[in-house]
């Protein structure tokens, strides 16, 4: 009974790792006014009808500390892509002179800096609010388990574990957010 009892939380704790790798992917996209091929991630080209990510047609490169190099493998997908930045709505213009995209990453005010740490703090709270429903749902297992016959004590250790897993949890969001904020803010 007790090998079930740590699978939950072993369960527990691979599901909020997965937690913490989505909330590291979402504030990498967000941009602290350096260029990063990450701003088009997620971006994709129709390429001959097909949804393709931009990457997959095409060379994204940082050609500056403010400016993304876009070079396609082939020319004619020049238009796709520029019109699939456009409708990403990154909040980046692209300059197509005919060889290559650039965009070009404008000086970050303070206002748009605390914008930016906004949506950082809620992608945070977005990160916290999977880890408790992890928590809720494992610890609900460990109830089915104590109805099924395992001892009261172990089953409150097991809840215990799985809370001291939750607050580490909570604490590499909460870091993870504060070196956001501090990048963002670094001028």
């Amino acid at each position: 009974m007790s090998e079930s009892l740590e699978g939950i939380v072993n369960d527990t704790t691979d599901h909020m790792k997965k937690a913490i790798g989505h909330l590291e992917v979402e504030i990498s996209k967000i941009r602290a006014g350096k260029a990063t091929p990450m701003i088009v991630d997620g971006i994709h080209v129709d390429y001959y009808g097909n949804p393709t990510p931009l990457n997959q047609v095409a060379n994204v490169t940082v050609a500056d500390a403010r400016t993304l190099s876009i070079q396609p493998w082939e020319k004619q997908m020049l238009a796709p892509i520029e019109k699939a930045i456009m409708a990403a709505n990154i909040g980046l213009t692209p300059q197509n002179d005919g060889n290559y995209i650039r965009l070009f990453l404008p000086p970050l005010t303070e206002e748009r800096r605390k914008e930016l740490v906004k949506r950082v703090y809620n992608e945070g709270e977005h990160a916290k609010v999977a880890i408790r429903s992890i928590r809720r749902d494992h610890i609900e297992h460990v109830k089915k388990l104590q109805k099924d016959g395992l001892s009261e004590d172990i089953a409150k250790d097991g809840e215990a574990r799985i809370q001291g897993i939750t607050d580490k949890f909570i604490l590499t969001v909460d870091q993870h957010c504060k070196d956001k904020e501090k990048e963002i803010m670094t001028v």
